[in-house]
């Protein structure tokens, strides 16, 4: 807690609620990875190209951002591979049980007004909080 940022956080913000208003106004879709992913996984169709854009930015920019001089946070994992794979597993699924991801139900949806993503936001917030405190207070990892 060290190292808050806070113009760089308010900036990161503002850009993440631009890009989601901007894809609801000029595509009328929901910014939610998990949805975005999936309709690229499902089937070729015509949204294709966006989808791709949409997902290669997420990777690009912090590339680019460090491209232009840009400090990256350091990343350190402190799980091994297999546990970091089932918990990517695991989180995939709760995405499509929960009929989106935080993206979509806590950035669009809750920005919306929409009384189902509060809830399942509300339900990611929750499930995530016992899940660190069981892991990291009870199994001790």
């Amino acid at each position: 807690m060290d190292d808050i940022t806070p113009l760089p956080a308010l900036l990161g913000g503002l850009m993440i609620g631009a890009s989601a208003a901007l894809l609801l106004l000029l595509n009328g879709r929901i910014a939610g990875i998990s949805g975005i992913l999936g309709g690229l996984l499902a089937s070729p169709s015509r949204e294709t190209g966006w989808r791709v854009a949409f997902l290669a930015g997420l990777v690009l920019a912090p590339l680019a951002y460090a491209g232009l001089g840009g400090r990256l946070p350091p990343v350190s994992l402190g799980a091994s591979a297999p546990l970091l794979v089932l918990a990517g597993l695991l989180v995939g699924f709760g995405a499509r049980l929960g009929a989106g991801c935080t993206s979509g139900h806590g950035v669009c949806g809750i920005g919306r007004g929409s009384p189902r993503s509060l809830v399942a936001t509300g339900t990611f917030m929750a499930v995530a909080i016992l899940t660190v405190f069981l892991i990291r207070h009870l199994a001790g990892v």
